[in-house]
């Protein structure tokens, strides 16, 4: 099984690539960053036995997510998950957030997810198989004060996640949209949250996985996730 992350350097997207290398699964995971972790990623290869590709990329930068597209085509036959979970937080509102925040947070919320897919589908099509999942978020279900950029950019992802599912029928390709609420990420520090206030990441990665493992038949369209408490 080959898998691909975005965003796997730390938080869901780590927790993700761990919970498919415990699968054994190979990853290929990316980040702006990824140079940093690895000794991360060969403990991944040495405890799991698979292979881990990684890549720096800039997820905001279109030529730069492209390139990433086509290498993988040329480290994988084919990508059975996709896993769309790069992302870019500044709390904010619309009338006062800073100027290009909104380009910033489309690019990486949506845009590189949009451009990373498109490269991926054509060995999804030929195969006939193929499950991407779409990290959205609890702010693409219902607007809040100061969530200005973010909440615009996620609510896109999900347009995008939804026209994608109705595509991708006929070829046999599942698309799932996650909604994960408030989770114990570097998107939380500095807020003063208590971790037993709001979840782990790996309640996120192991829904994913869940869904993931289901028949051919089956495809869950949303993965909802609130703390038990609720939203902050």
């Amino acid at each position: 099984m080959n898998v691909v992350v975005t965003g796997a350097s730390k938080g869901i997207g780590k927790a993700v690539a761990e919970c498919f290398a415990a699968e054994g699964a190979d990853l290929f995971v990316c980040s702006r960053n990824m140079d940093q972790h690895i000794p991360w990623q060969n403990q991944l290869i040495t405890k799991h036995k698979i292979r881990v590709i990684s890549s720096n990329t800039d997820m905001g930068d279109i030529d730069q997510v492209k390139a990433m597209g086509e290498k993988i085509n040329s480290v994988f036959d084919h990508v059975d998950i996709l896993i769309n979970n790069a992302g870019f937080f500044e709390p904010g509102n619309v009338f006062d957030e800073g100027e290009g925040i909104l380009e910033r947070t489309m690019a990486v919320n949506l845009y590189s997810a949009y451009h990373l897919t498109r490269a991926l589908l054509p060995g999804m099509i030929k195969k006939k198989a193929g499950h991407i999942f779409n990290i959205c978020s609890i702010a693409a279900l219902g607007a809040y004060p100061g969530g200005g950029a973010y909440s615009i950019s996620k609510w896109a992802l999900l347009g995008f996640n939804n026209n994608l599912r109705q595509e991708m029928k006929e070829h046999g390709i599942k698309v799932t949209a996650v909604h994960p609420g408030a989770t114990m990420t570097a998107s939380w520090e500095g807020f003063g949250i208590s971790p037993q206030r709001i979840m782990e990441v790996s309640d996120i990665s192991a829904m994913i996985l869940a869904a993931a493992k289901l028949s051919p038949q089956a495809c869950v369209e949303e993965i909802i996730l609130r703390p038990q408490l609720g939203d902050l």
